[in-house]
Parts: C-alpha cells; sequence; structure tokens
C-alpha cells in the first residue's frame, strides 16, 4: 500500500513484513504475554535500561527518542479515533503527522518525536520516533525496522561514516506491515529485521555521532558514538563511527581496537574494512592494510565507498587512469552518492577535463547542496556566487 500525505509532498509505503512472532511478544521481551501499549510503559522501561548500560549522570540526561510532549497529545486529540479499527488508527496518525503537522523532510539532524513535531521536519528516523510514540499512545503497537539492504555512508577524508536506514512496522489485522518515511528514492527492500527500543536508541545516538563528526564536531561525535556503544555493544555502525571519530583525533590505536571489534561481528563489513586499512596504514602496519584491502578487492561488494576510497589512493599517488578506473566503478555501484561525484571531480580536474569536473560538481550539489567539500569545490571553481547553485 502506498499513502501519500501532506498534498503529494511525502510518500509513505506500507510493505508487508515475514511474520517474526517472537518478537511481537513483547518490544521489552521480557514475557510471554502480548501487552498493550496502555499496559506496558516502553519510556520508562527503556530509561532502566540507559541506567543499567550507562553511567548514571549519562543515563540520567539522555532523552528517550520518542516520548511526547502534551502539547502533542493536545493536537492530536480529536484527529485520531481511539476506537477506530487498527488499520484507520495507522492512516490517522500518519495524516497527524503529514497532514495536519505538514512536516517535511530533512536529511539532518536527526530529531526525537519532540523536536520532529515542534521544528515540522525530520529524515526518516525523526519521523519514526513521532510515528511510534503516537501510534503507542493510540493503543497500537508499532516498533523500529532496520532495513539491511538500504544503508547511507558518507566518505569524508578517507574514511567511511556509517548510517543505518529505519522504518516503522506494525500490524495490522494480525499482519506485520513496514511504514517507509524515506522520499524521492524508490523503494524495493527485501531485507528487513525488527529491532527493539533499545537497538533504535542506538541508532538515534549514533545517528547525532556520525552528524556531529561530518560537521567535525569530534568530542561531541566521541561522546554520542561511545553512548551508541553502550547501549548496543554489537552495533557495527557505531563501532565504526566511534573508530573513525577516534582516528581523526590521532587515537589510532584506540581506533584499531575498536574497529577490529566491529570486525570481529562484522567481518565482510566494507566501511570497517576500509577504515581498518586506513588505521593500519596510518601505524605504518602495511601488511595487515594489504591484506585488508585484498580481502576487499576479492570481495563481492556493491559499496562505492570502497572505490572511492582505492580511487583517492591512486589519485594521491600520481595514477590517474587507476584512480578513473575506481571513481567509475564506484559510479557504476551508485550515481546517487555525492562523495562518488567528488571523487570523479578530483580526477577529472587531475587530468585538465574542466568540463568533466565541472559536469560532476553540478551533480554532487544537486543531490546535497548542503555538502561541505562540494561547496569548497564550487566556491574555487566558480566563485563565492555561485556556489551551492
Amino acid at each position: 500500500m502506498t499513502r501519500r500525505a501532506n498534498q503529494g509532498k511525502r510518500t509513505v509505503r506500507a510493505q508487508p513484513l515475514p511474520v517474526i512472532l517472537p518478537f511481537l511478544v513483547l518490544l521489552a521481551g521480557c514475557s510471554s504475554t502480548v501487552l498493550s501499549p496502555r499496559s506496558f510503559d516502553s519510556t520508562t522501561y527503556l530509561r532502566k535500561q540507559y541506567a543499567e548500560r550507562l553511567p548514571p549522570e549519562t543515563a540520567a540526561r539522555l532523552p528517550v527518542a520518542f516520548e511526547l510532549e502534551p502539547a502533542i497529545l493536545e493536537a492530536a486529540e480529536g484527529r485520531i479515533n481511539r476506537g477506530a479499527n487498527e488499520r484507520t488508527r495507522v492512516e490517522q496518525v500518519i495524516d497527524f503527522i503529514f497532514g495536519y503537522g505538514g512536516l517535511d523532510y530533512a536529511l539532518t539532524p536527526t530529531r526525537n518525536a519532540v523536536e520532529t513535531y515542534r521544528d515540522r521536519q525530520g529524515n526518516c528516523l525523526s519521523f519514526v520516533n513521532l510515528f511510534v510514540g503516537l501510534a503507542r499512545e493510540y493503543r497500537l503497537a508499532p516498533f523500529y525496522v532496520e532495513v539491511e539492504d538500504y544503508q547511507r555512508w558518507n566518505y569524508s577524508q578517507g574514511t567511511v561514516v556509517s548510517h543505518g536506514h529505519i522504518v516503522a512496522g506494525v500490524r495490522i489485522d494480525g499482519k506485520l506491515e513496514t511504514y517507509d518515511f524515506l522520499p524521492y528514492r524508490a523503494k524495493s527492500y527485501r531485507d528487513f529485521q525488527p529491532i527493539d527500543d533499545l537497538k533504535a536508541a542506538a541508532h538515534y545516538f549514533n545517528n547525532l555521532g556520525a552528524e556531529a563528526l561530518l560537521r567535525g564536531d569530534l568530542e561531541r561525535a566521541q561522546e554520542l558514538t561511545e553512548i551508541a556503544v553502550g547501549l548496543a555493544p554489537w552495533f557495527d555502525k557505531a563501532l565504526n563511527n566511534l573508530g573513525v571519530t577516534l582516528l581523526r583525533q590521532g587515537k589510532t590505536a584506540e581506533a584499531v581496537e575498536v574497529l577490529v571489534q566491529g570486525l570481529e561481528r562484522t567481518p565482510e563489513n566494507v566501511p570497517l574494512l576500509t577504515n581498518t586499512a586506513r588505521a593500519y596504514q596510518e601505524l605504518g602496519r602495511r601488511t595487515d592494510a594489504d591484506e585488508l584491502l585484498a580481502r576487499l578487492e576479492g570481495s563481492h561488494h556493491s559499496s562505492p565507498f570502497f572505490f572511492v576510497y582505492r580511487g583517492e589512493a591512486a589519485l594521491a599517488q600520481g595514477d590517474l587512469e587507476a584512480a578513473l578506473d575506481y571513481m567509475r566503478q564506484a559510479l557504476r555501484r551508485d550515481t546517487e552518492v555525492p562523495e562518488v561525484h567528488i571523487g570523479l571531480l578530483k580526477v577529472y580536474l587531475a587530468m585538465g577535463d574542466r568540463e568533466k569536473a565541472l559536469h560532476h560538481l553540478e551533480r554532487a550539489l544537486r543531490l546535497d547542496a548542503t555538502h561541505e567539500e562540494a561547496r569548497k569545490y564550487a566556491a574555487m571553481l566558480l566563485g563565492p556566487a555561485r556556489e551551492g547553485r
């Protein structure tokens, strides 16, 4: 089912999800009896989990991303009918968010439910936070769902920063469906994984940490990614981003420890392999770095960022043909990633082909007009007046 809300500004897709009964017993996983949201306080339970896994002063100040404030509940009263059937209530929650609320998509920053409603915008995880909070208030049992076959990465300063993609799941008339709030991209997901509130919280803090990392606030990035790892020590994306943060701070040996911990769980993880190889190179452990790069070369993977990484390494060595080949391979894997076009821009500039360089600069800016590196090249090549156009 596809729903369009807010006068066509947003596409919300509902997709069937394979039934996973053990997960549905209870989001907290502590009972064999199905409980309604009204009889289980998921906010209090999650705060208890914070306290069990984090230092007391840290746990006490952390928000619960799906917690609502009275103003939201007051606005929703009368617009969502508690007595309606499950599907109608889900539709009314979505209409409240995108119709009455008029929310728009914004990639960053990631917001909790209150911030999303207040600011009238958010990204996919922001919308799921608000959806989960509202749906639970109206006697539905929504949960977070991780999409395994659609990942987001950012390539910057020779390292790969990891994000996940989260959709909302809810059981309607005994059948599980997902609701995707990511616009502008065809949805053909196959690999869904329902996650509990604790893992969803780790995603939330990891997103915030990745955003801090990409804007250069390394102290804040370390704080947030350490929180994410504290909540979910097995979470490969948070381990990757913590490792990158440490690497950017010059704490290379510590970074290797964290990155290797992630590889022990997911040994074929492309960002972890790429970043660990980079860390080994900085430590002078060239044999270890070459072993990881050989594993990447020989693997069947679809990440464009590995090829961007190899292309930049070839470019630094002056091998322009190899650099161009790597960047073209990255482009074949994903044409919608700004970093791929920036990589091609760099190679074409080194080759003296300004026309092709400008073409890829334009593509990068169309994909993300706020991208810091793209804007730097725009200012350099086009002048400040045309930066970001």
